[in-house]
């Protein structure tokens, strides 16, 4: 029963998800409005908006004006479902459980929107940033998660990092504006700023600033194999725009993993 419970949650969390990365983009709200065809602009009834099992059944269209629907929606509920899971499987019920999957359904909204956006919502990041914080001063949770000494430190070490990239690249990039390659990566959007720096400041506040080295180090060589092929194949250039937010994700993700490996080979 346990583990129906975590498949259905995990579902209406990507389902969620998917409200959020289509909205929040857009200014609108998430709690209220019901959802709707953003072709035909027909609500969606509750049978048509069952994680999972309405894509299936509806052949993956909308139900009234038969416009296909993005497999975006059916790969993010799958994507929640298989982390909550994960994390269930790795913790159980427990406060280290509702914390992962806070930060993983935060983390699958920031993965896809700046993907396809290239911003990072405030509103994503500075929550994420408080709660990191607040939970580091529980000294009863999993030892993953740092002091709030330790905490705050990673959450100012990781914002100053990337702040500290861009000025030094606006300083030199005076004398020579032909290259962005730093500026696209990471980038400051008017409205939104620096969001690469905000959310390399909550991995601080949430794992210590012992994590951002390795995290930075981690997904800029995770982007640079992405990349490389773009600029020997000419469909990017240096100058083009780099969603960095994934790659600290994903950089995130592979810093956990083997987290334990890395703190007894510096601490032992």
């Amino acid at each position: 029963m346990d583990l129906i419970f975590v498949i259905i949650l995990g579902g209406l969390w990507g389902s969620f998800a998917n409200v959020c990365i289509y909205r929040l983009p857009k200014g609108k709200g998430v709690v209220s409005g019901r959802s709707f065809c953003p072709n035909c602009k027909k609500l969606i009834t509750w049978k048509d908006n069952i994680p999972i099992i309405s894509f299936l059944f509806l052949n993956g269209k909308c139900r009234n004006c038969k416009k296909k629907i993005s497999p975006q929606y059916l790969l993010i509920e799958l994507i929640a479902i298989v982390y909550f899971l994960v994390i269930y499987y790795l913790f159980g019920i427990t406060i280290t459980t509702l914390l992962f999957l806070i930060l993983g359904l935060s983390f699958i909204i920031i993965f896809f929107i700046d993907l396809k956006h290239y911003i990072i919502p405030n509103v994503l990041t500075f929550s994420l940033m408080i709660v990191g914080f607040i939970k580091s001063f529980d000294p009863n949770l999993n030892p993953i998660f740092p002091n709030f000494i330790n905490s705050l430190i990673g959450g100012i070490f990781g914002y100053l990092l990337i702040w500290t990239i861009i000025t030094f690249y606006n300083s030199i990039s005076k004398l020579n504006r032909k290259h962005d390659f730093f500026k696209n990566i990471f980038r400051q959007n008017e409205g939104m700023g620096l969001g690469d720096a905000k959310l390399l400041s909550v991995i601080g506040f949430w794992f210590g600033w012992i994590s951002i080295p390795f995290v930075i180090f981690l997904s800029s060589i995770i982007a640079l194999l992405f990349v490389i092929p773009s600029l020997i194949k000419k469909s990017k250039k240096l100058s083009s725009q780099i969603p960095f937010g994934p790659y600290i994700i994903i950089g995130t993700l592979i810093y956990l993993i083997f987290e334990s490996n890395i703190q007894s080979v510096i601490f032992y």
